[in-house]
């Protein structure tokens, strides 16, 4: 008998309403995620990746305004129905977010210590010294000098040490997954190496999963497990991360991975999406 698995999504619909008018953002999403596994979403800005992760720990506008359907089970537990003050310790304790501007998510008139700190009381309570919990979730994501950061406002920091910053927070309350939305978008290319092998790091280490979202077939070959390929709101394709790179089944699967950039490659421009998708969904 196969063991269940960390997560599993079944059906998953996000429906948006404004007065009479309904927006499917994502319909018919299901995929199981291991303890230990890295699942790439991958899809251009609008294709329903971010909105279907916010849905799994029900982070979008509550009903009318917005409308979930299906199962998201966390070992075994609803989520869609789960109450709301039991959901608010699966929120950053089991599923912890990540997203691409740190500058955005972290509050500008807190320290960086201050606010990972309250994350840690928020979920470890059992935590007496949260000082020195600070300063080791700092050097876990390799800060140097954690004490001085810690005691540092984001805008004194540098993109790629409010993402690292931001990193220490989610995973200072010790989650089960790690959602990683477009975690380098922001960076330059330097940076976004370094974040990416920190985070392969972090995986290995900890033995934790990990949902990135990403627009970018080219930095998942090596990090994800496996893939699935998002266009207007479905999973249009997926399965291990070397089986769609080498064989793609869908045209808008083989238009992304068309742009990614090869070194010694000359096109006059790029394949546009309108080309590709000559077949129908």
């Amino acid at each position: 008998m196969s063991a269940e698995p960390l997560l599993k999504v079944q059906d998953l619909s996000v429906t948006f309403r404004n007065g009479d008018r309904e927006t499917v953002a994502a319909q018919g999403v299901s995929y199981e995620l291991a303890a230990g596994e890295v699942l790439a979403v991958v899809g251009e800005s609008g294709s329903g990746k971010s909105v279907t992760a916010l849905a799994l720990t029900r982070l979008l506008p509550p009903a009318p305004g917005c409308a979930l359907g299906g199962s998201v089970r966390l070992q075994g537990v609803e989520l869609l129905t789960l109450p709301e003050n039991q959901l608010a310790k699966v929120r950053g304790g089991s599923i912890a977010y990540i997203f691409q501007e740190p500058g955005s998510s972290l509050n500008p008139v807190y320290t960086i210590g201050f606010q990972i700190g309250e994350a840690i009381s928020l979920h470890r309570p059992e935590i007496k010294d949260v000082r020195a919990e600070v300063i080791r979730a700092l050097t876990e994501v390799h800060i140097n000098d954690p004490a001085r950061v810690a005691e540092q406002y984001p805008h004194e920091l540098s993109g790629g040490m409010q993402q690292r910053a931001m990193i220490a927070m989610a995973l200072a309350c010790d989650p089960k997954i790690l959602v990683a939305d477009e975690p380098t978008t922001a960076l330059d290319v330097t940076i976004q190496k370094e974040i990416m092998d920190l985070l392969a790091r972090l995986r290995r280490e900890r033995g934790m999963s990990i949902i990135l979202i990403t627009h970018n077939f080219g930095i998942i070959a090596n990090f994800a497990d496996k893939v699935q390929v998002m266009w207007k709101g479905r999973i249009v394709e997926s399965g291990p991360v070397a089986q769609v790179m080498s064989t793609q089944t869908h045209p808008y699967t083989k238009a992304l991975i068309a742009c990614i950039p090869r070194l010694g490659q000359r096109r006059r421009r790029l394949t546009t999406l309108s080309e590709e998708l000559k077949v129908s969904r």
